[in-house]
């Protein structure tokens, strides 16, 4: 009888799970990889979203400083979007510790706030490149002008720093120096040598630690000559010219009081014909009778009249001594 005892509580057990498992509430999960990305000091909370079957999950951010308890809301109460940018007021609280979390939230559930850990812009953000303006180019030096990555606030204080190498095949040593202001030159440098820099920013922050920006991409710019070397290069130049138009000259004028004999090289050699070869090889051939026999004496016209000529016409000689053979002696 004690045996059965536990056999008829089973289906009991059964019934009180399945009961408390129907009372049990829909589960929702947190957010992860809650982190804040800063960049020049313009701050974004973000996080991955939270996967669900079916409706839309919605977000909310809130916020507080490291001396106050009380949370405030970032202006993303139930967004969709998984990041939330920090609010203007907030942007400029660079050395204030700002504590931040969000939830997730579908329809009357809410998640458990997910907290991400604490941030100061001064200390977390990353400072970009700074910008390169212009840069000019003399004989020994570069004047380079460059804007910071972020607008500076009243106190901050800002270095570049400027690594420059000349541009050769050979490995050249890397020289760097520190300059305050936005306006500067790279001096002690070579005469129409290629040079390459990269300047990088950096920020005093309150603790007296610098903040190191990410350095600009290189770009390589060739020094000038000065005048003395450029009027080096032009005297050998100009005697090099005026050298290449004596020598011309001269031949011209050797060319001029030659010009006969040149005329004399430059006729073409003289041949006798061919027919005239073949005479000479046999003088008796007919083709040179035929050469030197007198043309056929053309036909002349003969212009009979019965009377006197023409008025103003004197009759040919020869014409009055044909017409009396024509009419022969008298009977």
């Amino acid at each position: 009888m004690r045996g059965r005892a536990p056999l008829r509580s089973l289906p009991l057990l059964l019934l009180l799970l399945l009961g408390s498992a129907a009372e049990t509430p829909p589960y929702l999960p947190a957010p992860k990889n809650v982190e804040v990305y800063s960049y020049n000091f313009q701050s974004l909370l973000r996080w991955s979203p939270v996967p669900v079957e079916n409706g839309t999950v919605l977000y909310t951010a809130q916020y507080r400083t490291g001396s106050w308890s009380a949370w405030d809301e970032m202006g993303c109460t139930r967004t969709p979007q998984p990041q939330c940018w920090f609010p203007p007021e907030l942007q400029r609280r660079r050395r204030w510790t700002i504590l931040l979390r969000v939830r997730a939230e579908l329809g009357t559930l809410a998640s458990a706030w997910a907290h991400c850990p604490a941030f100061v812009a001064e200390r977390n953000t990353t400072l970009g490149p700074p910008r390169v303006n212009s840069v000019s180019a003399s004989p020994g030096s570069l004047l380079i002008s460059v804007s910071p990555p972020f607008a500076p606030e009243p106190g901050d204080i800002l270095q570049y720093l400027v690594s420059y190498w000349e541009n050769s095949t050979s490995a050249t040593e890397k020289q760097k120096l520190s300059e305050s202001k936005t306006l500067f030159q790279i001096g002690n440098l070579k005469e129409s040598t290629l040079y390459c820099f990269r300047v990088q920013v950096q920020l005093r922050i309150y603790s007296g630690h610098l903040l190191e920006g990410q350095p600009s991409a290189p770009e390589c710019h060739r020094t000038a000559l000065s005048e003395a070397t450029r009027a080096g290069y032009i005297i050998p130049l100009f005697v090099l010219a005026l050298v290449v138009a004596n020598l011309v000259a001269a031949a011209l004028l050797i060319l001029w009081k030659n010009r006969e004999k040149i005329k004399y090289w430059a006729q073409p050699p003289l041949e006798i014909p061919s027919h005239f070869k073949e005479f000479l090889r046999d003088p008796g051939s007919a083709g040179l009778e035929e050469l030197c026999s007198p043309a056929e004496e053309e036909p002349q016209a003969l212009v009979l009249g019965e009377g006197p000529g023409q008025e103003g016409e004197d009759p040919s000689p020869n014409t009055s001594r044909d017409r009396a053979a024509t009419a022969g002696p008298p009977q």
